[in-house]
Formats: structure tokens, C-alpha cells, sequence
């Protein structure tokens, strides 16, 4: 039952510092030379920020993944192991990084001092198995790529969530606007900073019978990228309910990035969670807002509802955590309180 038991703490890394090392990879796809001005750049921003960065081997395109499996998943390791290294950023995601999984001691993870991993879409794919099943936290949203941007109002970056220590808390908030389609071009405009927000708008209750009715809900967050973990839920890399179990009693707030999907593929992927029990502790769904195909008219609203709607838990929509900038820079693991209230749109966080 809920609250009946001692969990196991989650484990924070030491809050990051300038003069610390963040270390660069691309576990997944690596940067093409025409995008190369936007990473030297976003490297650049780090380092005036006062971080030594440390740019791996495995940064360039050579295929549509970094380099070989064994390469990618080497150099993930050895700065995950590394104690100077402070924090861990991909440029990006990419396509197929779930090669690398089986290569990754995870284990050898847990029993080194944590570093802060960072970034979102198929960064999922490794994150988001790291939190599950260690019990480190690590950071949903805003890659290397993002780095150089100035985050609206309501929302901090990466760096900022980074650097606050254990015990503290994070208070996150809608700024209702949104980018409405497509990406900045980086190579004709690899310096750009201020984000395109020509959209007006905020979450909204999609549960069937609560459709924007008030809520708070709240749970030990986890989740990430629809795409990527639809593969990995029910296997041991994306055993929520072992994670749940051990850390969170009180049960989840469950975050999900639709990136790319067609309406009927997402559908499908959520069912699938579903019937995997991915969804069994969690108090609520947050979704993000996404830009991905609606066909037939049958929406991405539409399809997250007939896949979890039966679950009777609040899903909010249009939540600024996925591939739609802006994107909330959120903590896995930690103690999460989501307020949809009218005007009010917020995501409380304490790292305890």
C-alpha cells in the first residue's frame, strides 16, 4: 500500500559549479559539419559560463549514429566513471542510440559518486534506464544544442537545475507560448539565442469526465521520450514498478515526449505501456505538446486518451517537457508537485 513502507533515497549529484568539467558525447548521433559552427558555439556558452568541457571523440556524423556501438557506449562509460567529470550532455538525441544499452554497466554506475546526465528525445533511451535503475536522478530536457538559448520566463535552465544541491527545491511554471512548427536553422544561424514563441496557449486536462477541471497531483517523476522507451517498458531497463517499490511508495508522475509519431503510431506505443503495467503507480500523465502527424483527423489528444484514459489519473496535455521548445529542464527521480489551476500551470520539485 502507499506510504506503507521505507524507500530507498534517490541519489542527487553534487550540484554543479563553475570550474567543473562537463564532459560532451553522443551516445546516439553525432553532429554533421554543416551544424558543427552550432556545437562549437553551445561549447563556447559552457565555457563562458566558467566550465571546463570536455569534447569526446564521438561528437561527428559518420552515419547516422557517432560511431560503433562499442565506441559510443566506451566513451559514455568512461565519463560517467570519471570523478571529475561533473556532468554529462549530448549534443542531441538521435535515431537507434538503444544499441548501446547492453554494453552499459549500469552497475558500475551506481557504485561510483553520481554525475548529472542531461537531455531529452533518444537520450531518453539511456537517461531514463540510468534513473530507473540506480536511483540517480538526472535531467529531462534541454540538450547541448539548446544550451545557448535564454529560457523564458518560468522555465530554468539546464545548468541552473543542475547546480542546485540536494534538499533543494525547483519551481517551474508555464510561460504559455509556444514555438508553433519547425526548428531554428543552425547552420545559417549557428550563434542564435532568443527562441521563436509566436504561440499563446497552456496545458490541458484531457481525462475523460475531468476535462479542465483543476488539479494537483504529485509523485516521484520519471518517463521520457514515447519513441524511444515504448521498446524498453516491461523489460529490466524500464522497470518503473521495481523503481517505484524502491523510491517511490507514494507513487509517479509519469512525463511523456510524443517527438515524432504519427497519432495511430503513438496510440499504439501507450497501449503497448499500458499493457506493460508501465502506468501502474502513477498518480498522473504529463504530455508533451507536439507537432507530430494527426492523421485522418484522429489527434494526439485523442490517442493518448483512448490508450490511458481507462486509467483514471489525470493526464495533462501541451506540457512544456518535449520536443516543442520551450522544454522544462525537470528532474527524474525527484519529489514532483504539478498544479494545473486556471492561469496556474506548475511543476514543484524537491531533490529530496
Amino acid at each position: 500500500m502507499a506510504g506503507t513502507m521505507a524507500a530507498m533515497p534517490i541519489r542527487y549529484p553534487a550540484p554543479l559549479r563553475p570550474g567543473d568539467r562537463i564532459g560532451v558525447t553522443s551516445p546516439s548521433s553525432g553532429v554533421t559539419d554543416a551544424l558543427w559552427g552550432r556545437f562549437s558555439y553551445a561549447v563556447t556558452c559552457l565555457r563562458e559560463r566558467g566550465f571546463e568541457v570536455v569534447v569526446g571523440e564521438l561528437n561527428h556524423a559518420p552515419s547516422h549514429v557517432s560511431g560503433p556501438r562499442e565506441a559510443r557506449a566506451a566513451e559514455l562509460m568512461g565519463m560517467l566513471l570519471d570523478p571529475t567529470i561533473r556532468a554529462v550532455v549530448p549534443p542531441w538525441g538521435g535515431e537507434t542510440g538503444i544499441d548501446l544499452l547492453d554494453l552499459l554497466d549500469l552497475d558500475a554506475v551506481a557504485a561510483v559518486e553520481p554525475t548529472w546526465c542531461v537531455g531529452f528525445s533518444d537520450t531518453s533511451t539511456w537517461l531514463t534506464p540510468l534513473t530507473l535503475t540506480t536511483g540517480i536522478a538526472t535531467i529531462h530536457g534541454q540538450n547541448l544544442m539548446d544550451t545557448p538559448y535564454a529560457v523564458p520566463d518560468g522555465i530554468l535552465h539546464w545548468v541552473d537545475v543542475a547546480g542546485t544541491a540536494a534538499g533543494g527545491e525547483l519551481r517551474q511554471h508555464s510561460p504559455g507560448r509556444h514555438r508553433t512548427a519547425g526548428w531554428d536553422d543552425y547552420a545559417g544561424n549557428p550563434t542564435v539565442s532568443e527562441m521563436t514563441l509566436e504561440g499563446r496557449g497552456s496545458w490541458a486536462r484531457i481525462d475523460p469526465g475531468h476535462e479542465d477541471e483543476p488539479v494537483t497531483l504529485s509523485g516521484r517523476l520519471v518517463g521520457g521520450c514515447v519513441e524511444t522507451l515504448s521498446f524498453l517498458a516491461g523489460g529490466a531497463h524500464a522497470d518503473v514498478n521495481a523503481f517505484a517499490a524502491q523510491h517511490a511508495p507514494e507513487g509517479l508522475v509519469i512525463l511523456l515526449d510524443i517527438a515524432e509519431w504519427g497519432s495511430y503510431d503513438i496510440c499504439r506505443a501507450l497501449h503497448a505501456m499500458r499493457l506493460r503495467g508501465w502506468f501502474d503507480a502513477a498518480n498522473g500523465v504529463l504530455v508533451s505538446r507536439t507537432h507530430a502527424p494527426e492523421p485522418g483527423g484522429f489527434t494526439q489528444h485523442t490517442a493518448v486518451v483512448d490508450a490511458l484514459g481507462m486509467l483514471g489519473v489525470p493526464i495533462l496535455a501541451d506540457v512544456e517537457c518535449g520536443h516543442v521548445q520551450p522544454c522544462l529542464a525537470l528532474v527524474h527521480g525527484a519529489t514532483t508537485t504539478v498544479v494545473h489551476d486556471g492561469g496556474t500551470h506548475t511543476v514543484s520539485q524537491r531533490l529530496d
